[in-house]
């Protein structure tokens, strides 16, 4: 049987000014998947990912969606498509309610995102999806909160929920856990992994922890290109994934490292190539 693919690319290159940033990337997201990009920093994770978003144009290379050509399409085409990108900085209207900015999100995925001047009776049948999305996120007693009174974890949530609004196919998570403390990280791992059931996500994370938690597969990414990919096990036993984060490659030893440092090098490389 053979394999569902939602998002593929073919080759995938990009350069900037003789820079090659991407290089010739071969990228096959299943569908149904939680399918993370990881790297070191440099490894070009954000650019293969803003031209999967199309806020970039690669050099040469094809990008399919569901079998169809977006190589060249516009963000907005790619959006009406299905495919919802979610910025790595909160990316939500601060000095609106939680639950107006999901309505604004519903709003926009109908086709009236600037009927602001509707009155409120027309506005308010949007209101029982809007509260279904917050409870999925668990933020349905936030509604009627004013968005720039959430903690940062919850308006990362919020902008889940407005993601979710546009009915994404696959959801493309920038960073989801970005510059959270250890309780809004769990939060909001779990949350993701929630809202998964009957899409596809692909996601940029450099919380390695959280990538062990929730990936179906991973692609490690290095010097723009592959460097290697498979589910936990695969990757967390190559060895030249110890050598992308560390810099060092198997057996070598980190210079003036003492040995209780190699061992808990060893087992904190084991634990974060998850």
């Amino acid at each position: 049987m053979s394999t569902d693919y939602v998002l593929q690319t073919t080759d995938l290159r990009k350069e900037f000014k003789g820079f090659t940033a991407v290089e010739d990337v071969n990228l096959n997201v299943r569908r149904g998947d939680i399918h993370a990009l990881i790297g070191p920093n440099g490894a070009g994770k954000t650019t293969v990912f803003n031209l999967l978003t199309k806020f970039l144009i690669p050099t040469s290379g094809k990008i399919l969606f569901n079998g169809q050509d977006i190589t060249t399409m516009k963000p907005a085409a790619i959006a009406r498509l299905g495919v919802i990108r979610s910025f790595q900085i909160s990316a939500v209207f601060p000095h609106l309610t939680v639950l107006e900015n999901v309505r604004v999100a519903l709003q926009r995925h109908e086709g009236n995102s600037f009927h602001f001047w509707k009155s409120e009776k027309v506005l308010d049948k949007l209101n029982d999806r809007a509260v279904e999305l917050l409870d999925d996120v668990g933020l349905a007693e936030f509604a009627n909160s004013k968005t720039v009174d959430l903690s940062y974890g919850r308006k990362r949530a919020l902008e889940i929920a407005t993601t979710l609004a546009l009915e994404p196919e696959l959801m493309l998570l920038d960073e989801p856990t970005q510059g959270m403390g250890h309780e809004d990280v769990d939060v909001v791992a779990d949350l993701i992994k929630r809202v998964s059931k009957d899409r596809t996500i692909l996601m940029v994370e450099h919380n390695l922890h959280v990538v062990s938690k929730l990936a179906d597969r991973i692609t490690v990414l290095q010097r723009g290109a592959i460097l290697t990919e498979g589910d936990y096990d695969t990757v967390s036993a190559d060895p030249r994934v110890r050598e992308a984060y560390l810099g060092v490659e198997e057996g070598e030893e980190v210079p003036g490292q003492s040995a209780a440092a190699k061992a808990s090098d060893s087992k904190d490389v084991q634990e974060a190539t998850a």
